[in-house]
């Protein structure tokens, strides 16, 4: 999915600097965000207070949105560099089309796992005729300085392991949890697992304690280690944790994010993320001449053109711990 902002901000991220070597619980409100001319999501990943959790570098989560009589996701074709893209759904279906000549529809808990590599351009759209309701999350991750120049690749995984107690189920997306291990790729320690919990439902979720995690509400009401946590927002946690109780006070949906602290010093600027201001430069060239990224064929109109890059050069700065 792209950034769709006019005018993106340049996010300075990675290194451990301002990782929390301790369980924290702080809360993290959402930007509102247009997505084409029908949708808005709400960006929660780089936000004002907290760029990163783990490998994850960009988390948006939309819906539920009635589309009946309306277009619904329309997201023209786009470049991306740096990064793996994951769609995860929980009502409706999304078209992706790619420059590797992938043709996709992704329905509700399946995986669609984008690895872009050195370049791949793709286009999101709803399907015609279209299901009424659409809600989901995008989410991407960054990719190590070793895979980061690797052949771009699309993977789509119907069926994912599951993680079941009583009361909850903990639908592997990415990564290993609890003895289940997702057949998506990743290049970087990770988890990412989607929780369905019944009202009432009490747990202790096993985590690793040198990984960093957040949790994302998608719909109902759960608490999190003590804290409500409602849709729309996502509750960073810190490390050093080795369970995570959770009690649902509805029926309820959430998403586990988490991983290793990501090392690396990134800059992220629009759809790619990279190193240095001189390799978004020349991403934003390539793209708009029209090289480098391929072409996405069969999309019902023109590619998104690039914004302006600011006038102050984007830098990686450190955030050594």
């Amino acid at each position: 999915m792209s950034n769709l902002d006019r005018a993106p901000v340049p996010s300075v991220c990675g290194g451990r600097g301002f990782v929390v070597a301790e369980p924290v619980r702080e809360l993290l409100s959402p930007r509102r965000v247009r997505l084409g001319e029908s949708a808005e999501v709400r960006r929660l990943l780089p936000n004002l207070g907290r760029r990163m959790i783990g490998a994850w570098a960009f988390v948006d989560h939309y819906g539920p949105d009635d589309i009946a009589d309306e277009p619904g996701m329309q997201v023209p074709p786009h470049p991306h560099i740096g990064l793996q893209t994951v769609s995860w759904l929980h009502e409706g279906e999304v078209l992706h089309r790619d420059s590797t000549g992938i043709l996709q529809t992704i329905g509700p808990r399946q995986l669609g796992l984008m690895t872009s590599g050195r370049a791949i351009s793709h286009s999101e759209e709803s399907p015609r005729p279209h299901a009424r309701f659409l809600h989901g999350a995008q989410l991407w991750v960054a990719l190590p300085g070793e895979h980061r120049h690797t052949d771009p690749t699309f993977e789509y995984h119907p069926e994912l392991p599951a993680v079941t107690a009583p009361g909850l189920t903990a639908t592997v997306i990415l990564g290993d949890l609890d003895g289940a291990r997702s057949p998506g790729t990743a290049y970087t320690p990770i988890i990412g697992a989607d929780l369905a919990l019944r009202r009432g439902a009490e747990a202790r979720l096993p985590l690793e304690p040198d990984f960093e995690y957040g949790v994302l509400a998608m719909s109902g009401e759960v608490h999190v280690d003590g804290v409500p946590v409602l849709p729309g927002s996502l509750l960073y946690l810190g490390c050093g944790r080795s369970e995570l109780p959770l009690r649902a006070e509805s029926d309820a949906g959430i998403m586990l994010l988490g991983g290793e602290p990501f090392a690396e010093e990134l800059v992220m600027w629009w759809n790619f993320v990279c190193r240095s201001h001189e390799e978004i430069a020349q991403a934003r060239e390539d793209w708009m001449k029209g090289v480098r990224f391929g072409e996405v064929k069969g999309y019902d109109g023109a590619p998104l053109r690039a914004p302006e890059l600011p006038d102050v050069p984007l830098k990686p700065r450190g955030r050594v711990r």
